[in-house]
């Protein structure tokens, strides 16, 4: 008993990892791949997490055993290891928090009809994260995270039960598939592969996460409760990645209809669509499912990046100690920069919807095996502890995992140059 209570107390990196995790790649990308090609990119989204799931397990394992997180491990790997990590995250971090935060400003004025721009839903969504993170800190991040996290997961499931129960499988088994191999197909798979379940950039914020929480829990997590944690977000994200592409497939597909390149337009026909074909009861239920996706997203996302920068700069300060109260004038600095410089963004380039999460998507995913690499690098050297490191089976399927980030990511670049 006294185990399970301890389990239970490190519980909440997990979550925020999942929270993270559902919200483009899950309400856009995987919706438009079930509305698009219907079941056929189910395979797509399992082998995107398959592939990923190491290297993303990689960031809490670390935590666990060093009781630093990923960033002090590129660091201590080279320049260059830390200096490459450092501009993947800041070359998408901008474009990631703009693209989280206009799906979740376009789905909150789909589901309050106030009025209000695009651009003042996105300024009231992100002033409202800085809020909880800024009053509650780490804490309220954690218990919002599982609240959100639970209800999300019932909501979407019900939608799901509802459409099979409504007979729509044998409608969308009955339409033909599209070509998949041409290069719309394979770009496609490629954006949907780059968020699904997370960036692999994840596994730092959730390797941050953990030392927060052993922080809080004042002492530091076990490499078994660090698993369990990573294991429950992890299939949670996966889960519901699966239910959001059936909801695609289930209502969409064959239907003739394609989503929109605007945000507001695109949360509209989202849930304008469940309305008309599974009734009117669908339309708070999806509307709800939505916005608790895509909050959670831009909660978890306007909070990892603040953290990471005021780690980086904590790092590369030498001089003067690495206090919590520096880190935290660091993070109460970037946790307004970055979401103003993602509104700007969004001001100047909001209406090219899609194409600005396809171009985001594509940038995490070619990045992927880059940190892929050096997370299995960290795992495997001096750096762990021999007891702590993976063992055999677990490096050659780490190996083979990396071997399908690098042959996609190279087909990806051979179909945009050829």
């Amino acid at each position: 008993m006294p185990e399970k209570s301890s389990i239970l107390k490190t519980l909440g990196p997990g979550f925020l990892l999942a929270g993270a995790a559902i919200g483009v790649s899950h309400l856009v990308q995987a919706t438009r791949a079930g509305a698009d090609y219907g079941f056929l990119l189910i395979w797509v989204l399992i082998l995107a997490c398959a592939t990923k799931y190491p290297f993303l397990e990689f960031g809490p394992r670390y935590a666990a055993a060093t009781g630093d997180h990923l960033i002090t491990g590129y660091r201590k790997m080279g320049k260059w290891p830390y200096r490459i990590f450092i501009l993947v995250t800041v070359g998408t971090m901008f474009i990631v928090q703009a693209a989280v935060t206009i799906v979740s400003a376009g789905l909150a004025e789909e589901l309050f009809s106030m009025g209000w721009s695009i651009f003042t839903w996105s300024f009231i969504v992100l002033g409202v994260c800085i809020a909880l993170l800024l009053i509650g800190k780490y804490s309220a991040l954690d218990k919002t995270m599982k609240i959100i996290i639970s209800l999300l997961a019932i909501a979407t499931l019900t939608a799901v039960i509802f459409a099979f129960g409504d007979g729509r499988l044998e409608n969308t088994l009955s339409y033909t598939t599209p070509e998949l191999w041409n290069k719309a197909g394979i770009a496609f798979i490629i954006s949907f592969m780059g968020w699904m379940p997370i960036p692999l950039d994840a596994s730092v914020w959730h390797s941050i996460w953990t030392k927060e929480k052993a922080e809080g829990n004042k002492r530091r997590t076990s490499i078994k409760e660090a698993f369990t944690d990573f294991n429950i977000g992890f299939f949670a994200a996966t889960f519901i990645g699966i239910l959001f592409l059936l909801m695609g497939a289930l209502i969409m597909f064959g239907s003739g209809l394609s989503f929109s390149n605007s945000g507001v337009e695109f949360s509209g026909q989202l849930i304008d669509m469940y309305g008309k074909t599974l009734g009117d009861w669908s339309r708070p239920v999806v509307g709800i499912a939505a916005l608790i996706a895509m909050f959670s997203t831009t909660l978890a996302v306007t909070d990892a990046f603040p953290r990471v920068i005021s780690e980086v700069l904590a790092e590369n300060n030498t001089t003067k100690p690495h206090s919590k109260k520096h880190k935290w004038r660091n993070y109460k600095i970037n946790v307004f920069l970055i979401p103003g410089l993602a509104l700007l963004i969004l001001y100047f380039f909001g209406t090219s919807f899609t194409a600005l999460i396809d171009f985001a998507t594509a940038l995490s995913f070619l990045s992927a095996p880059v940190i892929a690499w050096f997370n299995f690098k960290i795992v495997t050297g001096n750096q762990m502890p021999i007891n702590e490191r993976p063992g055999k089976t677990y490096k050659f399927f780490s190996h083979i995992c990396f071997a399908v980030l690098v042959v996609f990511a190279g087909v990806y670049l051979y179909t945009i140059f050829s």
